[in-house]
């Protein structure tokens, strides 16, 4: 049995290890040869020879796992100081980090109007029933005041479930003539391919004296943004209802998925709606007190953009976090 106990020590490798173990404890091993001996041996000394192969059965198992716990420990030690870094040394195989779609895209809604001389103001979430309703000519029966649509708070204030109070907020603090823009997060209580609870607005506003605005100004700089965002694209208008415009319009795409021929995506009309726009309604100006003055708002929903622009089939995708979806966009 000695020459056993010399190979496992002399092992090399866990490999070679297992080759000792399997010629020492294996069916036809060495063990199992040795006591098949006992039946031809006298019956007085058995139980000596049994005791001495469970010894040498004990001693080589132990010696086994310990050499294969040393071995195992060298291999590990041998690994990790090949894969060593020194972190302090230049690399180049640095990745560059890039910004999520949704922001790529606000980013280039926000560069087009600031280039048209619009202001980019900034608001609370957290609002009150009058700059977020009320001031918007939104009287207490409206569906939108539906505990269903809006997160409320114990104390009657409210998750702002548009960025419309910015506009509210900035005519209250600031004279005509008003040109701007209000991007940001909005709430409201929608969950499915196309609605998540929390997602990105961007509204604009323009006020000037009265007589100085009309729906052919809002037309023309909308068409002129629609194609900037889309290329070449038919635009359209449809009449529309929203309580703080009146005229009202729904803003429509030639579909950008099949050119106008008709798809699935755009319910093979050929159009795709993506935004919301109109003249504003005296009695938002009467609520902020302006008095003699004209103006336009239109609002989009930035996801929905970043989903044409990307063809991106579900609109919860863009917040779970998936790098294989986010590296796409490097």
């Amino acid at each position: 049995m000695k020459e056993w106990y010399d190979k496992i020590n002399e092992a090399q490798n866990v490999e070679s290890l297992e080759e000792i173990r399997i010629a020492v404890f294996g069916k036809k091993g060495v063990l199992a040869a040795e006591f098949a001996k006992m039946k031809s041996a006298p019956n007085e000394e058995k139980a000596q020879i049994a005791k001495d192969l469970n010894t040498h059965k004990a001693t080589l198992t132990n010696n086994l796992n310990a050499k294969k716990i040393e071995l195992q420990t060298k291999e590990l030690r041998e690994k990790m100081e090949a894969e060593a870094i020194d972190v302090s040394l230049f690399s180049q195989k640095s990745s560059a980090g890039a910004l999520h779609p949704v922001m790529q895209t606000m980013d280039r809604i926000v560069e087009y109007f600031a280039s048209m001389n619009f202001a980019v103001k900034t608001g609370n979430m957290v609002e009150d029933d009058f700059h977020n309703f009320e001031a918007l000519n939104l009287p207490k029966y409206h569906p939108a005041r539906d505990m269903q649509d809006t997160f409320y708070f114990k104390d009657e204030m409210l998750l702002r479930t548009h960025t419309s109070p910015v506009q509210i907020r900035t005519m209250m603090s600031t004279k005509p003539p008003i040109r701007m823009i209000a991007p940001g997060a909005v709430f409201r209580r929608d969950y499915d391919l196309t609605h998540t609870p929390m997602f990105h607005q961007i509204e604009g506003l323009l006020v000037d004296e009265e007589g100085k605005v009309s729906f052919a100004n809002l037309k023309f700089i909308l068409e002129d943004f629609l194609k900037y965002m889309f290329g070449d694209v038919d635009v359209r208008f449809r009449p529309s209802f929203f309580p703080f415009t009146e005229p009202s319009a729904e803003v429509d795409i030639s579909c950008v998925f099949c050119k106008g021929d008709g798809c699935r995506v755009c319910s093979h009309t050929g159009w795709l709606e993506v935004l919301g726009c109109g003249i504003v309604d005296p009695n938002v100006f009467e609520a902020v007190e302006y008095k003699d003055v004209s103006g336009y708002a239109f609002g989009l929903g930035v996801e929905r953009f970043a989903m044409l622009i990307h063809q991106i089939g579900d609109l919860r995708s863009l917040f779970e976090g998936d790098i294989k979806l986010l590296e796409q966009f490097q």
